[in-house]
Parts: structure tokens; sequence; C-alpha cells
């Protein structure tokens, strides 16, 4: 005789971030809470320094099935199951956001965080579906790349293993991932480069040898190994290894993007968030002129 009062109470104390969130997992947006500051809730004690093998992307989850919110956007989901057990309903009753996967969802985020951005895109990026933020834009492009920040000025790229705040649909048609997007995470523009290091011409009189499928795989293979191996001081060998990657392929337009989500993943995967990896990414290209 209690059932009816029982739900709506439950409806009732069901939190605005909680119904949006799972409004969105049932369109195929994987989701997960924000606390205060706009990040993800840390690693619960079990899952701490990733001893549970960590979750090193979305389509292979990995061995970590702890039902905390850890691993950051990796806990991201669809299943209503889990987005309103008890972990995560005690992480919505504090959560200041809403996140979802962009790449989950096959889209990627141009995030535009200043008025210069926003001048600049809409003079060299397709018009797509847009979304006001608090200082910005966020553009969002079907289809999926690696994730990268401050690719030009005021400009991040939110798709693989990467997450963005949920501020509503926005207007506008949503358009195909264009290659000029692609392209800002590949090579920064001339007019942001610093002082560039110089980098020996590749033998054969400038012709690129790494095109050669066999000594470019070796050579992603052996930076994914040096990553795992690492034993300490793991933000050290994963910028290292971008920056000897970089030093070889960087300039010769070998490295894909399948390469790079590659190098992203091993270093996921050693507890790495997102945006250590970017960071460390875009300073190995800094410090090569790239």
């Amino acid at each position: 005789m209690t059932q009816p009062t029982d739900i709506r109470r439950e409806r009732s104390e069901m939190s605005e971030h909680l119904r949006t969130a799972l409004s969105l997992a049932a369109s195929q947006i994987p989701v997960l809470p924000l606390r205060a500051g706009k990040i993800p809730f840390g690693n619960c004690r079990r899952c701490t320094d990733n001893v549970c093998g960590g979750r090193p992307n979305m389509k292979t989850p990995g061995p970590c099935a702890c039902p905390e919110l850890c691993h950051g956007w990796a806990a991201a989901t669809i299943d209503p199951d889990v987005i309103t057990s008890g972990p995560w309903r005690h992480a919505w009753k504090r959560a200041g956001a809403v996140a979802y996967h962009p790449g989950g969802a096959d889209l990627t985020v141009v995030d535009l965080d200043n008025a210069d951005a926003i001048t600049w895109a809409r003079k060299h990026l397709p018009a797509t579906q847009t979304v006001p933020t608090t200082r910005g834009e966020h553009w969002l492009y079907l289809g999926t790349m690696p994730s990268a920040n401050a690719v030009r000025p005021g400009v991040d790229i939110k798709s693989a293993m990467a997450y963005a705040r949920w501020l509503g649909s926005g207007t506008g048609t949503l358009t195909a991932l264009p290659d000029t997007v692609r392209a800002l995470a590949v090579k920064r523009p001339a007019a942001t480069r610093p002082t560039t290091v110089a980098l020996p011409v590749p033998p054969g009189g400038g012709t690129c040898r790494h095109r050669t499928p066999a000594f470019l795989e070796r050579g992603i293979t052996m930076a994914e190994q040096r990553i795992t191996e690492a034993t300490s001081g793991v933000h050290a060998t994963v910028y290292r290894t971008f920056l000897a990657v970089l030093s070889t392929h960087g300039r010769c337009g070998c490295l894909g993007e399948d390469h790079i989500t590659r190098l992203f993943a091993a270093a996921q995967a050693k507890g790495e968030t997102v945006r250590h990896c970017a960071e460390a990414w875009t300073n190995a290209r800094t410090a090569l002129g790239l």
C-alpha cells in the first residue's frame, strides 16, 4: 500500500542533475557527475594510483569493476542502473554539474573560451551546433578524434578520452567533423610557434623513411612499452616519450590519429589524466616548435 508513496518520494528526491543525466543516457550519451570546480570525483581508496588496472578507454573498459565514480571520464556510462546506484546517487547529491563523454557519443567539442576564439572559429570552421558557455561557446561536430588542449589561443578539443560539461542542446544543425578541426590537434598554427629546435634532415636527401609501416609501428610500440613499464616518475616518462616520438615523426606527417590515441591510452592506463596527457603532448610540440 505504500509503494506509490515511495515512488513519489524517490522522484521528488531526485536531483536536477540526476534527471538530466538519465535523460542524456536515454539518448545514448555517456554521463558522469562533476564536483565543485567542474572536475570529476576522485578515485576511491581501492582504485588509488590505478592499482585496480584502470579503465583505459570506453570501448574496452579494462579490469576495473568498481561501483564508484573512479577514473574520471572513463566512468561515464549510459546504464541507468549504474547512474542511479547508491554510490552514484551520493555523488549526484554533491554534484555541481553534469558532464558527458563526447567520444562515447561520437561527438567532438571545440571549446572556444573567449570572444577572439569565437571570431576565429566563425572565419575558419564550418557552422554547426553551438552551445553557449560561461565565457564562450562549444561547437559540436559529429565524429571523434584525439582530444587536445590549447591547440590555439582559447581553443581546446574534447572528444576521445575527455569529458565536457553538459550546458544544454544549443542551436544549429550538427555538422560532420571537418579536417580543419582534426588538423588542429596535430599541428600548431604558425602564428603561435615558439622558438624552434632544429631537427636533422632524415637520411636520403630529405625523403621521409618513416612512412615504412614497419618502422613507424615499431616506434609506436616501443613508445607504448616505455610508458607501460614505467615504475616511477610516470609524468616525466610520458613527456619524454611524447617528445621522442614527435622528434622522430613530428615533422614528416607520419603520425595519424590512431597512433596518438594509442599513446594517450598507454598513458591513461598508467593513471595519467586526460589533461596531463594533453599538456605533455602540447609541451612536447612546443619544445620542438611543431
